[in-house]
């Protein structure tokens, strides 16, 4: 069974061409910086809420890039040994793991960091 293929115009995805020489241009991408570990606020949460009452462990609060933000993510899981995810602005390690990921952190240098 073949699939349909798109025929047309709108097969391309919208705009094909313009004659306006300012349409194309690309806005410059906002950079923005990382503060330094000592001066973010984390929070280390253990959270049931929607899981089917399994217990996951959420790190919130962090400011900065998004390579960053996945890097801590990555480090964190990997120093714990188990899954998890970095997005929205949380870090969702699964199973409890409050008390030693907040001690990580401040051996990280995220000296501000509280476990709720």
């Amino acid at each position: 069974m073949a699939k349909d293929k798109k025929l047309g115009l709108g097969a391309l995805g919208g705009l094909v061409f313009s004659t306006n020489p300012d349409m194309m241009k690309e806005e410059p991408e906002e950079v923005v910086l990382t503060p330094d570990p000592k001066e973010q606020r984390l929070r280390v949460v253990l959270d049931r809420k929607q899981r089917a009452g399994k217990v996951v462990t959420l790190v919130e609060g962090f400011q900065g890039n998004e390579e960053d933000f996945q890097a801590l993510g990555k480090r964190i899981k990997t120093k714990c040994g188990t899954g998890g995810s970095a997005k929205d602005g949380l870090i969702l390690i699964q199973g409890d793991y409050k008390q030693k990921i907040a001690a990580w952190l401040i051996e990280w240098g995220y000296s501000k960091t509280k476990a709720v």
